[in-house]
């Protein structure tokens, strides 16, 4: 049996958009939504890319980024509600690190909303910090916390 801690990931591409579209369904609300189109033309941009995390052959969360030239953002990361708080996030942060570095990437980005302080917690732990904020950047009306992590 593969335990919680060794979730297997591996890079995704856009076959598997219907994948991602059904996990990022399962993580957030309502327009938050992203559907299997928008997967696939991100997926299709030059720099974009997915890393799949699996139990069991079973997908449980993924992360997508998108590098140009020496910076990278995290576009979303999204765990099944029913696998959180067990290391996936973690370890998705850790595999995009990873590939990052090989790429020279020197800082990584991301918004996160404030209203999602359990995310913010996991990027402050993983050594991301506050850069600013974006006013009412999400639909819902949300904040967005700017955060980046000094990747050199």
């Amino acid at each position: 049996m593969t335990s919680v801690s060794d979730p297997v990931i591996s890079e995704s591409g856009t076959t598997f958009s219907p994948v991602l579209a059904a996990l990022h369904a399962s993580a957030f609300e309502g327009a938050a939504r992203w559907s299997e189109s928008a997967f696939t033309e991100l997926l299709a941009t030059p720099g974009a890319q997915a890393f799949l995390a699996s139990i069991q052959e079973a997908p449980v969360g993924f992360i997508l980024i998108r590098a140009v030239l020496d910076e990278a953002e995290i576009l979303t990361l999204a765990v099944s509600p029913e696998w959180r708080r067990r290391g996936i996030a973690r370890k998705l942060l850790e595999t995009v690190e990873h590939a990052l570095k090989k790429e020279q990437i020197t800082k990584l980005f991301l918004e996160v909303s404030t209203k999602n302080t359990s995310a913010e917690t996991l990027y402050t732990k993983a050594g991301f910090v506050k850069a600013g904020t974006r006013k009412r950047y999400y639909e819902d009306g949300s904040d967005a916390v700017v955060m980046v992590r000094d990747m050199s």
